[in-house]
């Protein structure tokens, strides 16, 4: 029996992801943005300056893949690498008064996104939906030994 991919959490959950990424990349292309950069920019706007191995860890993306993001991040002005003050061999990654700048746009756009996303919701279901999509992640985080990244 082939597998019924509607009845797949994890299909269901890819495609819903997708859908998501392809409205945020809609929203956000007019503003130089794209939806790769908001763990990014979410992320240092929360800890401020990391190196991007942590980075790497915070958005649960392959260092190669982070480097190249930050690359294009550097070459749009929205993050600048530093100096680490206690690792000569190490940057930090943190945010220019661009990437600051830009970060209630993306804040406002990922709300209507979300808003659209769940607009048939009921509040209690919205919040259920929310509480159980962070008990799977953090079953799957466990899973893969990377540490709890979603509070609960």
């Amino acid at each position: 029996m082939v597998l019924d991919r509607h009845q797949s959490a994890g299909y269901l959950t890819n495609w819903c992801a997708r859908l998501f990424a392809r409205e945020l990349d809609r929203q956000l292309a007019p503003h130089g943005l794209m939806p790769a950069y908001m763990p990014v920019l979410f992320a240092l706007a929360d800890e401020g300056a990391m190196t991007p191995k942590r980075l790497s860890e915070r958005a649960a993306v392959e260092q190669p893949t982070m480097t190249a993001t930050l690359n294009r991040m550097v070459r749009d002005g929205l993050i600048a690498r530093e100096p680490h003050p206690e690792d000569r061999r190490s940057t930090l990654i943190a945010l220019t008064d661009s990437g600051r700048a830009k970060l209630p746009v993306v804040e406002q756009i990922t709300r209507a996104t979300n808003e659209i996303a769940l607009e048939q919701l009921e509040p209690a279901e919205r919040q259920q939906l929310l509480r159980l999509l962070r008990q799977v992640i953090g079953v799957l985080e466990v899973q893969s030994g990377r540490p709890r990244s979603v509070p609960d």
